[in-house]
């Protein structure tokens, strides 16, 4: 437990990624975390079996998608008594070496904080991003920046410590469950006046990875728009339930 008394605890996100778990786990920073689990979302693939076999501490619950897992992960993780959480997907796109730097953000008080692969506005191409992906990104989070003016240099990144004070404070339970809820969690962050931090994160395309296919990412871009339209309704003092501060 670090210093302060305040325990961490990375989530591994898993969702049919057996053949790629182990390569992801044995790449997290020994002693980086307090605690190591995986949170599975009803894979079809040995993912569990693979987990259990590494020795991680896992949970499982009915399909729920990527939101849906996200969510039961941040509860899972203040359960066992987390102050701060990491989301680490278990395909190992993004690299876990970004944990020590991510936790020492947090930790300075910021309540969300994003692994961000633009720090280095090139790095994305040099790291295999495809190049309708990286335009995509950038232009989707000029308007994001614009429209909720966050110091954010992308809106989408997969690599996030989320902290309780932002659990307890944002309205998570009226989020999506599919891919828009890593998009509404920052507008909702920046509605509720906490602070959002960001740290360089590298991200691997050359591997196998898992990644939201280009019809669900042209779903989830004008999805994000649709919520940037609540995001100024509610603004205006329009009593939008995704924008609900405090319990």
């Amino acid at each position: 437990m670090s210093a302060e008394g305040k325990k961490s605890v990375c989530v591994i996100l898993a969702y049919n990624c057996a053949n790629l778990l182990e390569n992801t786990y044995k790449r997290i920073p020994a002693g980086s975390v307090d605690r190591i689990i995986l949170v599975d979302d009803a894979s079809t693939d040995n993912t569990l079996e693979i987990a259990k076999k590494l020795g991680i501490e896992c949970y499982t619950h009915q399909h729920l998608g990527y939101g849906g897992n996200v969510k039961y992960s941040i509860k899972k993780g203040i359960e066992l008594g987390a102050e701060y959480i990491v989301d680490l997907h278990g395909d190992g796109q993004y690299d876990p070496a970004a944990i020590p730097s991510a936790l020492a953000k947090a930790k300075e008080g910021y309540d969300l904080v994003l692994g961000s692969r633009f720090f280095d506005i090139k790095q994305p191409l040099r790291d295999g991003m495809p190049l309708s992906r990286y335009l995509a990104n950038i232009g989707l989070s000029a308007i994001e920046r614009f429209v909720l003016k966050l110091p954010v240099s992308e809106f989408h990144t997969g690599f996030r410590v989320y902290t309780k004070t932002l659990a307890d404070t944002v309205a998570l339970e009226n989020t999506s469950n599919n891919f828009l809820f890593g998009f509404e969690i920052i507008a909702q962050t920046g509605f509720c006046g906490l602070k959002i931090g960001e740290i360089p994160i590298r991200c691997d395309y050359k591997s196998e990875h898992t990644s939201i296919s280009i019809p669900q990412s042209t779903v989830y871009a004008f999805q994000t728009f649709k919520t940037l339209a609540l995001y100024l309704l509610a603004r205006l003092g329009f009593k939008i339930k995704l924008f609900k501060c405090g319990k």
